[in-house]
């Protein structure tokens, strides 16, 4: 226990050390006297990661005190929101002593304390609650990422079959969720954090060639910093020059995107120039340095950002441009004041700081269009997640009216997204558009600085092809709103049609029966099987036949029903003695998806499927965010045994080079010297480039990336990489 007490006190001393420039020395006894509650009410309980809840508290007060800057109220808040629940003292006393701030965020905190993964099933309905807490206090929010991102941080320590639901979740929703309230030191590090236990080899690998060109980095940004720093002194600047690494979730993602590899990333970091700046002449010292900036060094055109005139919607305000430095090297400088990096760095913590600033507007507009989200009638919990996840990201295009209005609108909105902007009306009766006094389509995507005008009709109504191609949340919500009401009224009219006929056949119309015609044609919902009545895409004539011959939809039944025996009785496929699978389902074999060919060494999870028992993916498969974002609750451990006579598993491999004299002859020796088999080798030849893919059977993954670092040394051969399908 004496321990335990010397951790908390060092985490307290650590507190204090964080908050001294947002807290009073007369402040500082309220800050002990919230922990003395905590540590009451918390005991010896532990969190998800093995952690006592006091310290988990402690460090998430650390963090909202010396990264987030936030003051007195939010520390206690922090402290607190583990225990409020359990506290020794009542509502009144805790308003007396902290007043009704503390309380108020605490309220909010406690309605949403269910929000975990280990309740992934109501994910949605969870997340539903997080974002009806922005309505509340921003703070309640701001400590709910600080929390995850606390736990993030010591995922190591929680039981590994929590490890991916938790980095998936964090990725998805919490990660985005951070970005659009514009607390981006949050977001990069979540990121991050989650990529580590999402795609691991990835992750090492590009953490060890950072680490490997580390001492060349900073060389160069030294002889990048150093006529700059020479030029805007001798203009009377006042100023400090950062540089940052880019996140290693943002190298991946460009490696991803533009396929090629980490020595082909030419923007690895950026320079950023803050500039000490009065309010008033902010946006023309920002220009006066960037004019600098493009002095000394060659700007990339295409590459300009310009949020200083129009800021992001999260408040976001910056210039971005990227430069050819020395030894031809791209650098990305941003260009911004103290007020704009704060804003940057701490999103929402700052604008509590700076009252009214330009993106505030922005921001509330978004939480506007996302209560309308949470208000909607959209009852699926995926569509809703999607509708959230699209809501989260940023890329935006701005617009103007016909009046001159500027609007904003999510980056590939069209002019029927617009057309529900401007109002549902003016949505649902758009024919098109004109653009730039251009007449376009109701599909035509919209640029920044789009003049914008619609054109209508009486007699338009939304149609189901219409969501295909809107982005908006707004305009998809309207157009499912008039669809489910014509379906509706559709559907009526299919159901008095069946129970009319029902009464000339003279047959009984009850539940019994419509369920007997929901499984004879696989349909969920009675309401689907009117409509397709009304619409006639259901014969009668063959209704009659169903309902009139039960002895055909029985044997169908039955037929299902030894297809489902047959799925449950497959054999223990040839792996099973090389996989440890904790939480095995009974009755569910496992086999190895196709979709990304795991190999024994890989990092690897289940997935429980429908119909075709457990599934091992590997955990980057191309599939793998979208499974345990939607279904975390399926979600299984795995991992490989230690077992000797370890079976072949099958792996593609794709290369590309130049034609080279013998290279498939040189592939072949590669592969036979390795004692591998080779399944296939598919490749062409055309103008003197090589492009093949070579599919091979290997013992684990450390044979398969041997083989491939060998490839890839020979002469002619540019690229050889795992691909994820044979």
């Amino acid at each position: 226990m004496s321990s335990n007490r010397q951790k908390i006190y060092s985490a307290y001393r650590a507190l204090l050390l964080a908050s001294r420039n947002t807290v009073t020395p007369e402040e500082t006894p309220k800050i002990r006297k919230a922990l003395d509650l905590a540590v009451r009410a918390s005991g010896d309980k532990i969190t998800l990661t093995g952690k006592p809840e006091i310290l988990h508290a402690l460090s998430v007060a650390r963090i909202i005190a010396g990264e987030m800057g936030l003051g007195l109220t939010s520390i206690i808040t922090a402290l607190l929101h583990d225990s409020y629940n359990n506290l020794p003292v009542g509502h009144k006393e805790l308003e007396q002593e902290f007043g009704s701030k503390v309380v108020g965020i605490l309220q909010g905190f406690s309605r949403i304390t269910g929000i975990d993964s280990m309740q992934a099933s109501y994910q949605a309905e969870n997340f539903r609650k997080l974002l009806l807490s922005l309505a509340d206090d921003v703070r309640v929010i701001l400590i709910k990422l600080v929390e995850r991102m606390e736990y993030m941080r010591n995922l190591d320590n929680a039981p590994e079959k929590d490890r991916l639901p938790l980095a998936s979740e964090t990725y998805f929703l919490y990660a985005p969720l951070a970005h659009r309230l514009g607390f981006y030191n949050i977001k990069s590090e979540m990121e991050d954090l989650a990529v580590k236990y999402l795609e691991p080899e990835h992750y090492k690998n590009i953490e060890f060639k950072l680490k490997q060109t580390t001492a060349s980095r900073n060389k160069l940004i030294r002889d990048f910093s150093s006529p700059l720093n020479q030029k805007l002194e001798k203009l009377g600047f006042k100023f400090t020059i950062k540089s940052r690494t880019k996140s290693i979730h943002s190298i991946m993602l460009k490696m991803k995107k533009q396929g090629v590899e980490f020595e082909e990333v030419y923007d690895l970091f950026a320079v950023r120039i803050i500039i000490n700046s009065e309010p008033e002449n902010e946006k023309s010292d920002c220009w006066r340095a960037y004019s600098v900036v493009t002095d000394l060094y060659q700007p990339n055109p295409s590459r300009m950002r310009d949020w200083i005139s129009v800021p992001k919607s999260n408040g976001y305000e910056s210039l971005h441009t990227t430069v050819v430095g020395p030894r031809g090297k791209w650098v990305e400088v941003q260009i911004r004041s103290a007020r704009m990096d704060e804003i940057a760095e701490k999103g929402l913590a700052a604008h509590f700081k700076y009252k009214g600033i330009k993106g505030e507007g922005g921001l509330d507009n978004w939480l506007a269009k996302m209560r309308e989200i949470l208000e909607s009638t959209e009852k699926e919990d995926n569509a809703f997640i999607d509708q959230v996840k699209s809501g989260l990201y940023t890329d935006e295009v701005f617009v103007f009216t016909p009046n001159g209005d500027l609007r904003q609108l999510p980056a590939g909105a069209t002019v029927l997204d617009f057309a529900f902007d401007i109002h549902t009306a003016v949505g649902a009766s758009c024919v098109g558009g004109k653009v730039n006094g251009k007449n376009v389509t109701i599909r035509h995507v919209l640029q920044n600085g789009d003049h914008v005008s619609v054109l209508r009709s009486k007699s338009q109504k939304p149609k189901q092809d219409w969501l295909s191609f809107v982005v908006t949340n707004k305009a998809k919500t309207k157009i499912r709103q008039v669809l489910n009401e014509e379906k509706t009224k559709a559907a009526a009219e299919g159901k008095e049609i069946l129970m009319r006929r029902m009464k000339n056949w003279k047959l009984a119309y009850n539940d019994t029966v419509i369920q007997r015609l929901l499984n004879h044609y696989n349909i969920k919902y009675a309401m689907d099987l009117y409509y397709l009545i009304a619409n006639e895409k259901l014969e009668l004539l063959e209704i009659k036949e169903v309902l009139l011959n039960p002895e055909g939809s029985q044997s169908n039944a039955e037929e299902q029903v030894s297809e489902e025996k047959e799925i449950r009785e497959i054999k223990a496929p040839q792996y099973s003695d090389f996989l440890i699978i904790q939480d095995k389902v009974e009755g569910l074999d496992y086999k190895l998806s196709k979709c990304c060919n795991p190999v024994f060494g890989d990092s690897i999870f289940g997935f429980v499927t429908i119909s075709e028992g457990i599934k091992i993916h590997r955990s980057s498969c191309p599939n793998a965010h979208n499974m345990l974002s939607r279904y975390p609750y399926r979600l299984i451990a795995a991992r490989w045994s230690k077992a000797a006579n370890i079976p072949s598993f099958i792996a593609s491999v794709k290369i590309t080079g130049v034609e080279d004299i013998g290279i498939v002859n040189k592939i072949a020796d590669i592969i036979a010297d390795h004692k591998v088999a080779m399944r296939s080798f598919n490749y062409n030849i055309n103008d003197g480039l090589f492009e093949g893919v070579l599919n091979i059977m290997v013992s684990n993954s450390d044979v398969l990336h041997t083989i491939i670092r060998k490839i890839s040394g020979l002469k002619g051969i540019v690229k050889a990489l795992r691909t994820d399908s044979n």
